[in-house]
């Protein structure tokens, strides 16, 4: 009875706790609202400070640099005439709508789901939690889809290899969320976190390597593998067995209207419900023949195409090196990332949409991609405002004021090592508890925390590497994540009395050691000095 008390106490604690965070976070605008409330702060502290004539001199120049405020007479045409040259300049809308065309076409055609159901399907029983894991944190690449593809399938195969469903269904869920921001493949994400790493960089006197899609690829691969084996081993050393001893039902519970449990667990949003209308509930790890034909063709396309790519890179006298004959520091090759990307999953997308039976004519292909630019809609709309905020924090040079104080400040501590990188973490992963959106927190605390490390010696790239661990390992514990809300009805199809609490105690095991496994991933790459990515150190020389 005591234990029985003590269960339940502590569950109400983490609730009340729980709900803090959520009524917290609820009082947070729309990140549209958000950054136009920020923008207007930023031009009148702009104004004030220009008013009081504030300057500062960046290292490695001689001039002192003044900050310029919006609000002045002279000042405000800057706006009228740069408001369409601030959005559609915004660095992240070249790469990421290119490389969501073909990353479209590979989601809608079946190929994607088809290769996780193909990869979970064929892993030997004891080999599946860790197949989970990488699977999960690979998913990323089909965006905020992988919430609701790998979860369920990933129960589904667990339940047919004689273990317990739940496991799955939890490791999955987990696997992409708190590895979110990492994948061994180079995804959108990589593109819009580096658009926007560079368009914050521009007012530096030594902005480092520049920052491209694969500019965190080493870090990535790295961190991939070993969160996979860190979820691998949690799924099958801490999780299934709890479910086992707890008695945890193994049978899914029929239910006729997911929606309306949605809205009774607490998750009201219209798109979250919408998305769990689509929501596969008919997947299956078996692969139909028409399927396989498609992963195999698809399989061979990407053989030639990158075949192709190294017959044309690799001649001492190819193009697509720099005036030193080398791909690094910076080369034509590395500039071509998004082509390269681009190409590698168009090509194969295309094989398996046609071999499969999915796509069937010339026409369903700009209608797919169609698709993917009208689910990118809430994006451009957000892009529109992210992109007049980056513009005004560096033509207002408040970023530089910001960076140079905050440096001057750290030096002055003696915090300019690895110990403000942890400090940069924690901060991103409390922050991540109620801003879920990649983009929206990276915009904001990269405007900052890029200068001021690039002031302290630190790439840009290595700083964005950094946000990443920040960035993933809380988001499966917050109710600020609206896909949360999504696994609570695939876990109540089991476990029909399961509520908020019950995700999280699911979910903790995960969040910490992904966080210190994540972390001293990185701390390898620091105190080794191995290179993030093709290009790109931990220090600017």
């Amino acid at each position: 009875m005591a234990d029985s008390a003590t269960t339940k106490k502590a569950g109400t604690r983490t609730d009340r706790m729980l709900a803090g965070i959520e009524r917290v976070g609820n009082k947070l605008p729309d990140p549209f609202l958000l950054f136009l409330g920020l923008f207007l702060f930023v031009g009148a502290l702009s104004t004030a400070l220009q008013l009081a004539g504030t300057s500062v001199t960046i290292p490695g120049t001689d001039e002192p640099t003044a900050v310029r405020g919006l609000f002045t007479g002279e000042v405000m045409t800057w706006l009228t005439v740069n408001l369409g040259a601030n959005f559609i300049g915004f660095p992240p809308l070249v790469t990421v709508v290119t490389i969501l065309l073909a990353v479209t076409v590979a989601e809608r055609t079946g190929m994607l789901a088809a290769a996780i159901r193909a990869s979970l399907g064929s892993a030997p029983r004891w080999l599946l939690p860790y197949a989970v894991g990488l699977v999960g944190v690979t998913a990323s690449v089909m965006s905020d889809a992988a919430f609701l593809v790998v979860p369920p399938l990933a129960a589904m195969v667990f339940k047919a290899a004689g273990r317990h469903p739940i496991a799955g269904l939890v490791g999955g869920f987990a696997a992409v969320g708190a590895g979110y921001s990492t994948s061994p493949l180079v995804t959108s994400l990589d593109a819009l976190f580096a658009g926007i790493t560079n368009a914050v960089t521009t007012a530096l006197p030594d902005p480092g390597a520049t920052v491209t899609p694969v500019s965190n690829f080493y870090f990535n691969l790295v961190s991939s593998f070993v969160l996979a084996a860190v979820a691998g081993f949690i799924i099958d050393r801490i999780v299934e067995p709890r479910l086992v001893r707890e008695g945890a039902p193994i049978e899914m519970v029929s239910t006729d209207d997911d929606v309306a449990d949605l809205s009774a667990a607490g998750g009201d949003d219209e798109e979250v419900a919408a998305a769990l209308r689509e929501t596969p509930s008919d997947l299956s790890h078996e692969l139909e023949p028409a399927e396989r034909r498609g992963l195999w063709m698809a399989g061979l396309t990407f053989v030639v195409l990158a075949a192709l790519v190294l017959v044309a890179v690799l001649p001492g006298g190819s193009p697509w090196r720099n005036d030193e004959g080398a791909f690094l520091p910076e080369s034509p090759l590395l500039d071509s990332t998004v082509f390269v990307v681009f190409v590698l999953f168009l090509g194969p997308a295309l094989a398996y949409g046609y071999t499969s039976g999915s796509l069937r004519h010339a026409s369903d292909v700009p209608a797919v991609m169609g698709r993917g630019i009208k689910d990118m809609a809430a994006f451009l709309v957000l892009a529109f405002m992210l992109g007049q905020f980056i513009a005004l924090f560096n033509w207002s040079n408040l970023g530089s004021v910001l960076a140079v104080t905050g440096a001057e400040g750290l030096k002055s501590i003696g915090l300019t090592g690895f110990p403000a990188i942890i400090g940069f973490i924690l901060l991103c992963s409390l922050l991540n508890l109620f801003i879920v959106s990649g983009s929206s927190m990276w915009t904001l605390v990269g405007a900052v925390f890029v200068p001021l490390f690039a002031l302290l010696g630190f790439e840009p790239g290595f700083t964005q590497a950094a946000f990443r661990v920040g960035d993933s390992a809380t988001q499966v514990i917050t109710p600020m994540n609206p896909y949360i809300w999504i696994f609570l009805v695939m876990l109540k199809r089991y476990e029909p009395q399961a509520g908020l609490g019950t995700v999280i105690s699911r979910m903790l095991p995960f969040v910490i050691p992904f966080w210190i496994a994540w972390v001293i991933v990185l701390a390898v790459f620091y105190f080794t000095g191995t290179d993030v990515g093709p290009g790109v150190g931990i220090r600017i020389e």
